[in-house]
């Protein structure tokens, strides 16, 4: 389970917004329809069930159907658009995590390499942690989330509080490893800090200008984007928190202090593209990426799904219809999850505008059911 939604559940409550959730926009791409109205419908009672807008995108083949519902900013009654911009969170360890591999394909790295190879003196152990471990969240590394102060800033209503990635790696060392590394998984946003640091150590350049020179120029991701500051560029869909007592709060202009773990901006469709790209082989050799979907267990207590499993920065879930590859992604004001099948035909991205933590109990099984729906229609 990603430890943010664990940290920030405990300060959140379960509210209600369907009073002002009236506006209801749908669309489609240019190789697509209006989309099926089933999806549609149910894709509304997201936004009844208290979300404020959503988003579901579609694809099978070359067929693309995107819709959207509800509303992208609440003040202003804007409705949803299917381009809209949002934080997607946790995907970014896929893309973090192809950089680390196509450093490998060129010989700048082993996934055996020790941590400390690259950052000597930054880990507490680092001469025990491989690269691999990091990817697959099995260094036993805490997560800097787990710590009160990371998110105290934020929760005081301070949004543009900036924390420096190696201070947060700093906080994260400080305390005691969880187990010793590879004995088993959790989850620890620190590992992709580590792994961010890494490839700056390599290539001597910022991450940022990695990821747009390694995937979102080539793979023409125009609409994606890694930002070190709170700006959204338009249009974007703003995101929503309970911060103590109702109403929510828009904070679409928190701070992107998840960096490697976390900062990406994108849109539904550059997401179906990245996933798309990277499971047909176009960002990865074929031994790279079955070492990418290479897995193992989260267990009972890490897992949102059951029987899911972490690869190197990529998440595989089982569905009715087959395991779905992609991830999951959960940032104050926004909760997004991708599936795509093994060989990229099939995908669904869903995407809603409020932290699941204080959205109402019955609103996760109506998210997953549509997700999962979305993603086997073609199959029926």
């Amino acid at each position: 389970m990603n430890p943010t939604r664990q940290i920030i559940r405990a300060t959140a409550v379960a509210i209600a917004t369907t009073a002002v959730l009236s506006g209801v926009a749908v669309a489609a791409d240019a190789t697509g329809s209006s989309g099926s109205p089933n999806l549609q419908k149910s894709l509304a009672q997201l936004v009844a069930a208290g979300a404020p807008g959503a988003i579901l995108l579609t694809r099978e083949g070359n067929r693309t159907t995107s819709l959207s519902s509800g509303l992208a900013d609440v003040d202003a009654k804007t409705p949803m658009r299917t381009d809209d911009r949002f934080r997607i969170a946790s995907l970014t360890k896929t893309y973090v995590a192809t950089v680390v591999l196509q450093l490998t394909g060129e010989r700048k790295l082993s996934l055996n390499d020790p941590v400390q190879r690259f950052l000597p003196g930054v880990v507490p152990n680092g001469s025990r942690i491989t690269i691999r471990e990091l990817l697959d969240h099995t260094s036993g590394l805490f997560d800097y989330e787990r710590d009160p102060r990371v998110l105290k800033p934020y929760l005081s209503g301070n949004l543009a509080y900036h924390w420096p990635p190696r201070t947060l790696v700093k906080l994260a060392v400080a305390h005691k490893p969880l187990f010793p590394p590879g004995a088993r998984y959790s989850y620890s946003n620190t590992n992709y800090m580590i792994a961010g640091l890494i490839i700056e150590a390599i290539t001597g350049k910022p991450l940022g200008s990695e990821l747009r020179r390694r995937i979102f120029t080539p793979r023409y991701l125009n609409a994606t984007s890694f930002p070190l500051t709170p700006r959204i560029p338009n249009p974007y869909a703003h995101g929503y928190y309970l911060l103590g007592r109702p109403p929510t709060t828009d904070v679409s202009g928190l701070s992107p202090f998840p960096w490697a773990a976390g900062a990406v901006i994108s849109t539904a469709g550059d997401i179906a593209t990245f996933y798309r790209a990277l499971l047909t082989g176009h960002l990865l050799r074929p031994d790279l990426l079955r070492a990418m979907e290479t897995t193992v267990a989260e267990g009972r207590n890490q897992s949102d799904i059951p029987g899911e499993r972490s690869g190197l920065g990529l998440e595989q879930f089982p569905t009715p219809c087959g395991a779905a590859y992609g991830h999951n992604g959960t940032f104050p004001g926004y909760l997004v999850y991708a599936y795509t099948s093994k060989d990229g035909r099939r995908q669904a991205v869903l995407m809603v505008n409020q932290s699941a933590e204080s959205l109402p109990k019955p609103f996760a099984p109506l998210y997953f059911r549509l997700l999962t729906r979305a993603f086997c229609q073609s199959k029926s």
